[in-house]
C-alpha cells in the first residue's frame, strides 16, 4: 500500500511540474535581439546624459581632441576627460591630447 501511495504521488508530482517547464522555452534570437538593443539604447542615453552634464557644468578645451577626434572637458579639479561611446568619463593626461584638426 505505501509502495502505491508513493508512487502516484510521484506521478502526480511530475505531470504537475511538466507543463511548467514545457512553458520555459526562449526563442533565443528574438531574445538576443531584444538583450541588444535595450544594451545599446542604454549606452546611448548614458552618453548623451553624460555630454549634456558635461557641458552644462565643465568647460571644454576649445583646441584640444581626445584620441578619436572626441570633445574634451575639463572638470573642476582641472583634469581633463572625454565621455565614451558608453558614457563614462575617460581621464587623460595632457600629454594624450592631441591638436584639434582645423576645417
Amino acid at each position: 500500500m505505501k509502495n502505491l501511495f508513493k508512487i502516484a504521488l510521484f506521478a502526480a508530482g511530475t505531470l504537475m511540474v511538466s507543463p511548467g517547464f514545457a512553458q520555459t522555452h526562449k526563442d533565443s534570437t528574438l531574445g538576443g535581439k531584444i538583450s541588444k538593443t535595450t544594451k545599446k539604447i542604454g549606452h546611448k542615453t548614458s552618453e548623451i546624459a553624460a555630454k549634456g552634464a558635461a557641458t552644462v557644468a565643465d568647460k571644454k578645451y576649445a583646441g584640444k581632441a581626445g584620441p578619436n577626434g572626441e570633445t574634451i572637458y575639463i572638470d573642476k579639479y582641472s583634469h581633463y576627460f572625454y565621455v565614451n561611446k558608453k558614457g563614462h568619463r575617460v581621464y587623460l593626461k595632457k600629454s594624450e591630447l592631441i591638436d584639434k584638426p582645423t576645417q
